[in-house]
């Protein structure tokens, strides 16, 4: 490229700084959290979860040993809570009574830790969020003292009302938990991060790194994800390339994309050109 070439500086907007991920208060260097389902044992799920560089890993409480059992081998020799935090959440609740009830349970076996992620399904064929039973939940978790994170519909008001509750991150789905379908209405999702002052994750339905990145060029403060990383052929060389989709998303995100044209635009410019 000849020195004239060289885009005029005097016209790039500052670079933006990354504020940083901070949920309920604590701060991470990592935007990816991960489940822990679905792995073949204890040894993969903990590989996967070192390999991804997460700092937040999520518990299923009705499926996953944290203590419940004491007679079985529990997670938290794996995944130590002294290292990582554990987000215990509430898969296969159908109703906010259950929910409630297990996310109590688990702050009872986690000592008191009020971090919890929310989901209250409708059915079990789609696992789509049940959003009446959900604001129920939450409604009733805030006042208990929980933190709560909360997967919902990709419905900008839901979204809204959950955040006027009290609750710490909203988490709407990109499609259907497990589909590996990626983003199908990136519309929703910004009007979502447009008007949330907590931060917006992707929960349910990546299937890939692309599909990571893409939910961070959007403005995503982080992607939740499970049987994208576990159900890979390889969970460990995915969960690597997991981390490196968020954090590539982000960046380009904070770089600025350059708008969609309808037509073709030089990259050297034509001005000062020998011939």
């Amino acid at each position: 490229m000849k020195p004239n070439d060289t885009p005029d500086d005097s016209l790039r907007a500052a670079p933006q700084a990354d504020e940083g991920f901070t949920i309920a208060g604590r701060s991470y260097a990592s935007r990816l959290l991960v489940g822990t389902g679905k792995y073949r044992d204890f040894d993969e799920t903990r590989a996967a979860v070192d390999e991804s560089g997460t700092g937040i890993v999520t518990v299923t409480i009705r499926r996953v040993n944290i203590g419940q059992h004491a007679n079985e081998p529990s997670l938290l020799d794996a995944v130590p809570p002294d290292r990582f935090t554990i987000l215990p959440n509430t898969g296969g609740c159908y109703t906010a009574a259950d929910a409630v009830y297990t996310l109590q349970l688990a702050r009872e076996l986690l000592d008191g830790h009020p971090l919890c992620k929310l989901e209250v399904l409708g059915d079990d064929r789609t696992l789509f969020p049940n959003m009446p039973e959900t604001l129920k939940a939450a409604e009733a978790l805030v006042k208990d003292g929980f933190d709560v994170m909360v997967y919902c519909s990709d419905d900008p008001i839901q979204a809204r009302i959950l955040e006027d509750l009290g609750c710490v991150a909203v988490m709407p789905l990109a499609s259907l938990i497990g589909s590996g379908m990626g983003i199908l209405n990136p519309w929703n999702l910004s009007l979502i991060i447009e008007q949330a002052k907590v931060p917006v994750i992707v929960d349910a339905g990546v299937g890939t790194a692309s599909d990571a990145a893409i939910a961070m060029e959007l403005g995503c403060d982080g992607v939740l994800m499970n049987t994208a990383i576990a159900g890979a052929r390889d969970p460990i060389r995915m969960a690597r390339a997991m981390r490196f989709a968020v954090e590539a998303g982000r960046d380009a995100y904070l770089a600025g994309r350059i708008p969609r044209r309808f037509a073709a635009a030089p990259s050297s410019p034509m001005a000062g050109r020998i011939v």
